[in-house]
């Protein structure tokens, strides 16, 4: 090894140190994955339930849903919620155990803080779409406030949740203005891209 690789190899592993230093970076790409299959089982849940009570958009895109739907509806999102959380908790408590690192310090607590401020807002305004019967916006709102809030937070952490929020929030976008497909663009989000997501991460570090 000549002068010129021993100071790049040298600014390399100066950068590496600076980023274990700086970021959180034992996020778990099974995180990922099992959050991406959750939002698939929680998404099958919701088309059943629709299929079995007749529910479908009309032609102009609006859904009357019953009080007993809504609540259904918001039960199972608050279950994938929870059990996504869980899994990504368990996966990512289990990787930094393994590669003998913290799990609550300043970096986590800097990307919590910068994920749960546009999350926090997102919830609020979702709430006020279904306070309007607004239902037709709310899976593109969430995408698009999801995506907003892992480019927010993806400066504390790896830089491949940069991709996955430009992702999410390039797709609510798009589906807000084909609102009768709000359904498939949620598992598409949620589901599909968590998985790519969870296995790019997966290999590309933890293997």
């Amino acid at each position: 090894m000549n002068q010129q690789e021993e100071q790049l190899a040298a600014l390399h592993e100066i950068r590496n140190i600076m980023d274990r230093t700086s970021r959180f970076i034992s996020l778990s790409g099974l995180s990922g994955i099992s959050a991406g299959l959750t939002a698939l089982a929680g998404a099958a849940v919701v088309k059943w339930y629709l299929g079995k009570h007749d529910i479908a958009y009309r032609e102009n895109y609006s859904l009357t849903l019953s009080q007993d739907a809504i609540q259904f509806l918001v039960l199972v999102a608050f279950v994938v919620l929870v059990v996504a959380l869980g899994l990504a908790f368990f996966f990512t408590i289990r990787r930094a155990y393994n590669n003998n690192q913290l799990t609550w310090d300043s970096k986590s607590q800097r990307l919590l803080v910068n994920l749960a401020l546009p999350l926090a807002a997102g919830g609020v305004f979702c709430g006020v779409l279904l306070y309007h019967n607004l239902l037709y916006l709310v899976a593109p709102a969430m995408l698009v406030f999801y995506g907003l809030a892992l480019i927010n937070g993806s400066k504390y952490t790896i830089s491949d949740i940069r991709s996955l929020g430009i992702c999410e929030l390039v797709l609510g976008l798009l589906s807000s203005f084909f609102v009768s497909y709000g359904l498939l663009s949620w598992t598409i989000g949620f589901g599909v891209l968590h998985i790519v997501y969870g296995a790019l991460v997966y290999f590309k570090y933890e293997r």
